[in-house]
């Protein structure tokens, strides 16, 4: 529909040009002065198809059942800042004590649609607010998605989110680096090394020790989205069926299975390779390897003319065979 939209007012435009030439032409028969008027007819049409083309914003409506949903239409109602420090830090650089606005881009900018804009550079951010409910990961998909615009440039940071994991003592106030979580999911940038995070936090479940699951890399090359200075929607599908996709503008840019693609994998390889192993020293390479028991014997009984395998009676093929 949008894109009808579009062509309906190049269409419009066209037609415009062709009637004011074709108006000319015939004053210019009659031997009339008309300049002014193709000008002034011209910039009125001019005029006209500007304000047709014109986008008003509208504020986003979500559908179906939502946890979380932010627009930033308004002020940061319900948000909490973080007065807490980062640990492993200077205590000049330690404090979540970067500023936050709600502003329109400041370039192609839609009137009031606006976004969360970090405005201190070489400064700890962190901002957080709560679900309307807890997600419990039960037979439904899990879809994050937001925006995101690198309008100034990036040069070491990220922009991603965490879901954190639901605590009764949980404090945004006191949110930081090491509150725990159970998604990490977002663009991440440092020099030249321009990733896009899915991690996830996994409950060990005979040790009971937590440890990170991260996604591979995505076989895309991300530098763009860092560097165009356009907004680009980042999306993190979880499905009830063990697998993941991670989208770029409605592009799938990675996906597999949350139980075998992560490092380091949820179910580990049945045998691992030791990479010390080393062969004994009188190892003989032209020795079968398997080794004739000499003292076995057959069992009572054996009888050597029947059949290998002997067929189950019971047995019927299935209905998709």
């Amino acid at each position: 529909m949008h894109f009808q939209w579009d062509w309906l007012c190049l269409g419009v435009l066209i037609i415009s040009s062709v009637t004011a030439e074709t108006e000319n032409k015939e004053n210019l028969d009659a031997d009339v002065e008309v300049e002014d008027f193709d000008k002034q007819s011209q910039e009125a049409d001019v005029d006209r198809d500007k304000s047709s083309l014109e986008v008003v914003y509208q504020t986003p409506k979500p559908t179906g059942e939502v946890y979380f949903t932010e627009t930033f239409d308004g002020v940061l109602t319900g948000w909490v800042l973080s007065k807490t420090k980062k640990e492993d830090s200077d205590d000049n650089i330690a404090k979540y004590d970067g500023r936050w606005e709600v502003e329109e881009l400041k370039e192609n900018a839609m009137p009031g649609d606006r976004g969360l804009v970090l405005k201190s550079v070489a400064k700890h951010h962190a901002i957080s607010a709560k679900l309307t409910k807890a997600f419990i990961f039960n037979n439904k998909p899990l879809i994050v998605q937001y925006e995101v615009n690198f309008q100034e440039g990036i040069d070491c940071g990220g922009a991603y989110i965490k879901l954190l994991s639901s605590s009764d003592d949980l404090n945004l106030e006191y949110f930081f680096d090491k509150t725990p979580y159970t998604i990490m999911f977002g663009p991440d940038k440092c020099g030249e090394d321009y990733k896009l995070h899915f991690i996830f936090r996994h409950k060990n479940p005979k040790t009971g020790e937590y440890d990170e699951k991260h996604a591979k890399r995505p076989d895309v090359d991300l530098k763009k989205f860092y560097l165009d200075k356009k907004t680009h929607l980042y999306t993190l599908v979880l499905k009830p069926d063990d697998t993941f996709e991670m989208l770029i503008d409605q592009s799938v840019v990675s996906k597999g299975s949350l139980l075998e693609d992560m490092v380091p994998p949820v179910n580990p390889p049945k045998e691992i390779e030791d990479p010390s192993d080393t062969k004994p020293d009188d190892w003989d390479e032209d020795e079968p390897s398997k080794v004739e028991d000499r003292d076995a014997v057959k069992p009572e009984g054996w009888l050597d003319d029947e059949p290998q395998y002997v067929p189950d009676p019971n047995a019927k093929k299935p209905k998709d065979w």
